[in-house]
């Protein structure tokens, strides 16, 4: 079953002829309250919002990413407080659709079952999954799928034709194109040009789906790629977070201005 928020999304984006812009932060970074404060500041400008489940172990993630992961650890974050604090943010925001983006162990230590089923019941839209590739995601991502739950697959530069039609065939209604070689947060060592290459090639696969890209995107490039369905931007957020502490500033008022800011520069 498709998740009827995640497509009346993209359809109203469509219709204003942009992309959706989608944010990842961190659960719990700086600390919780903090944390729900940035979601329901950052949802005014925010189409879709990832949110990041800290790990001890973030093997696809950048610094600045792991910096907010060490935050929201050290400051007491744990797995209890996932769904507690997405129900806190979808009681007020129950139109904005909430992608989960964790580590597969997470998902084992609570339960696949389990897990979804809260998925389901505090209103989350999606899953990543980024150590459970396809085809080893095929029954997790079928159970995901009974519940209405999008199990978002990754492709990246270097996946194989074939190999990349069988993923699109099995995607639920969202793609997710890694834009570069590289963590999380890395500098684009690729040019917009060459990105949407790419992703116009996924896109042909299956027009039906919609497709998102992610990694690098910066207010600096982001209107160089607004052709796109979809723009993910992650560590920027992290790293404005990071800042904002540093300088003793409000992570919340902050996060809204560059929000805003990468919102005008899509329009």
């Amino acid at each position: 079953m498709t998740n009827l928020l995640i497509k009346k999304t993209f359809e109203e984006c469509k219709k204003q002829k942009r992309p959706a812009l989608i944010s990842y932060t961190v659960l719990g970074d700086p600390n919780l309250n903090q944390s729900i404060k940035i979601l329901n500041s950052i949802s005014a400008n925010i189409d879709l919002l990832e949110l990041g489940i800290p790990f001890n172990c973030p093997i696809g993630d950048g610094p600045a990413i792991q910096d907010s992961s060490y935050r929201s650890l050290s400051n007491g974050f744990k797995n209890k407080d996932l769904f507690k604090s997405v129900k806190k943010f979808k009681n007020k925001n129950k139109e904005k659709p909430v992608i989960l983006m964790l580590y597969y162990q997470t998902v084992f230590q609570y339960g696949e079952n389990k897990f979804i089923k809260d998925c389901k019941k505090n209103l989350v839209s999606g899953l990543i999954i980024v150590d459970l590739p396809w085809p080893l995601n095929k029954k997790f991502s079928e159970k995901c799928k009974k519940n209405s739950i999008c199990f978002v697959q990754l492709v990246s530069p270097t996946t194989k034709k074939d190999r990349l039609k069988e993923i699109v065939k099995h995607s639920h209604e969202l793609v997710y194109i890694i834009s570069m070689l590289s963590t999380t947060g890395g500098r684009l060592k690729v040019s917009s040009k060459d990105i949407l290459k790419r992703y116009n090639y996924v896109k042909s696969i299956d027009k039906s789906k919609y497709y998102i890209i992610g990694f690098g995107i910066t207010e600096n490039n982001i209107s160089s790629l607004k052709s796109a369905q979809g723009l993910v931007c992650g560590s920027n957020l992290c790293r404005n977070i990071t800042d904002s502490i540093k300088k003793n500033l409000n992570p919340a008022k902050n996060l809204y201005k560059l929000t805003l800011k990468l919102k005008n520069k899509i329009k």
